[in-house]
């Protein structure tokens, strides 16, 4: 599963590329199948850093198999397989670059919000809570302290974004994009996912205190889980051992780079500055300790 090198970019004359995103590129192979192939890339303030992280394209297609399995009985999702030799031969063709971090995947109509479940009080919900008490028309008790845990956990539904900032949205003008009946599934799916997964991972010594889902409807109508699934980029993971409300807490996701960008005098605007040797490899630790804790064996 080792990747040969960090990748920041894949490029292939034999395949089609249909997106670049801020971390994973996405190849066409067919009307059904695309190739998702996750990079080595991290964003941080909605700007990509031109230091790769190594191995984090592993990470999160690892742990995305992981959970894609451990859920599924819950709700399908779109992967085939992460198995290269099992994928077609333009693949194969680039297997030194792409095997373990590449999964093939069904193509769905992808719906165009971002299913976001909080747990705790933290991020965007932190900053929207102090200033109007609420999150996404959730009113919230008075006095509650940053990361603080939720009575029960909040669907709060955001807008995509491929560049720029995410904004979160109410149900209300969620079911304005894609209606009521799919909004109140993806909600109940997502606080599901969530809810298990969260417990899970506490069993394991990791807080997930938020995370966000995609989905997409397939080509035979059916709603199903798609691009990555409770990987440190899409979730807030917090060590069990040192949680203690009130404060910002330790993590093993990217916050790591944001606390080292927010020490910096940049603007926050693209170009982002390189990291650290040092810090890069910190990051790197920190992807890889949330794997072997949530799976129980190294990567």
């Amino acid at each position: 599963m080792t990747a040969v090198a960090p990748v920041l970019e894949t490029s292939f004359a034999d395949l089609k590329l249909v997106r670049r995103g801020k971390v994973r590129d996405v190849y066409e192979i067919d009307s059904d199948r695309l190739l998702i192939v996750a990079t080595d890339r991290i964003s941080a303030f909605d700007c990509v850093i031109p230091t790769p992280i190594e191995r984090k394209g592993e990470v999160l297609t690892a742990l995305s198999r992981f959970w894609f399995a451990r859920l599924a009985h819950i709700v399908s999702n779109h992967l085939l397989t992460t198995e290269i030799d099992e994928m077609p031969d333009a693949v194969q063709n680039h297997a030194a670059e792409l095997r373990g971090r590449s999964i093939l995947v069904r193509r769905t109509d992808v719906f165009p919000v971002e299913c976001v479940v909080r747990g705790y009080l933290s991020g965007s919900g932190w900053k929207d809570y102090q200033r109007t008490g609420q999150i996404c028309g959730h009113k919230l008790p008075q006095g509650l302290r940053e990361a603080e845990q939720l009575r029960e956990p909040i669907f709060t539904p955001a807008t995509k974004a491929e560049t720029g900032h995410d904004e979160n949205i109410s149900e209300e003008q969620m079911a304005s994009v894609v209606g009521h009946e799919v909004t109140q599934y993806l909600r109940d799916v997502s606080r599901r996912l969530y809810q298990q997964a969260a417990e899970y991972a506490r069993s394991r010594g990791i807080i997930i205190a938020d995370t966000k889902f995609e989905y997409g409807r397939d080509a035979d109508g059916q709603i199903i889980l798609i691009d990555e699934a409770l990987t440190p980029d899409s979730s807030r993971f917090w060590p069990a051992q040192s949680y203690q409300a009130g404060k910002s807490q330790a993590s093993f996701d990217k916050q790591y780079v944001r606390d080292y960008l927010e020490r910096l005098d940049w603007n926050k605007q693209a170009p982002a500055p390189s990291l650290p040797e040092e810090v890069a490899r910190a990051t790197t630790a920190r992807y890889l300790e949330a794997y072997e804790l949530l799976v129980g064996e190294k990567l």
